[in-house]
Order: structure tokens, then C-alpha cells, then sequence
């Protein structure tokens, strides 16, 4: 008999956090591949002659990365400020 506990495991309080690193893998792998797909398509030469990139296609993927990222924070934050005027 436990006089401390009463006999009882206490489970952990508040989210799993292999499930929250394992999610938040998950979500960069799948932004990972939403940026290369989209920015190859718009930035890489179709016929390869080169195993480097030429200075104009780094550019436009530089680019492209950037454009991508700060479009998925603006979505973000919309998002954000809809849920916040929801509960309210």
C-alpha cells in the first residue's frame, strides 16, 4: 500500500511529446516538399546541362523560397486573427 500516491500511476498533464514532435516532422516534411515541388517547376532549367545551377535559376529559387514562406505566414496569421474574432 502507497500512502503517497494512494496506490494510483499518475499520468502525465498536457500533450504527448513524441506526438507533438512526430506532427511537427511531419508538417516540415510536407512544407519541405511543397517548396521544392513549386519552386523547381517555376525555377529549374528543363535541360540539365549543368550539375550546378546556373546564377539566374539560384536566384529565382532564392526567391521563390522566400516568396513561399512569407505567403504561408500572412495565411498564417489570417487564420489566426479569423479563430480569434470566432471566440469571441
Amino acid at each position: 500500500m502507497n500512502f503517497f500516491g494512494g496506490g494510483q500511476q499518475q499520468q502525465p498533464q498536457g500533450p504527448d511529446p513524441v506526438f507533438a514532435a512526430k506532427t511537427e516532422m511531419e508538417m516540415y516534411t510536407d512544407l519541405f516538399n511543397k517548396i521544392s515541388s513549386s519552386c523547381y517547376h517555376k525555377c529549374a532549367s528543363r535541360k540539365h546541362r549543368d550539375q550546378d545551377l546556373s546564377l539566374g535559376e539560384m536566384t529565382c529559387t532564392d526567391r521563390c523560397v522566400a516568396k513561399y514562406l512569407d505567403s504561408q505566414q500572412l495565411i498564417g496569421e489570417v487564420l489566426r486573427k479569423a479563430n480569434e474574432a470566432q471566440q469571441q
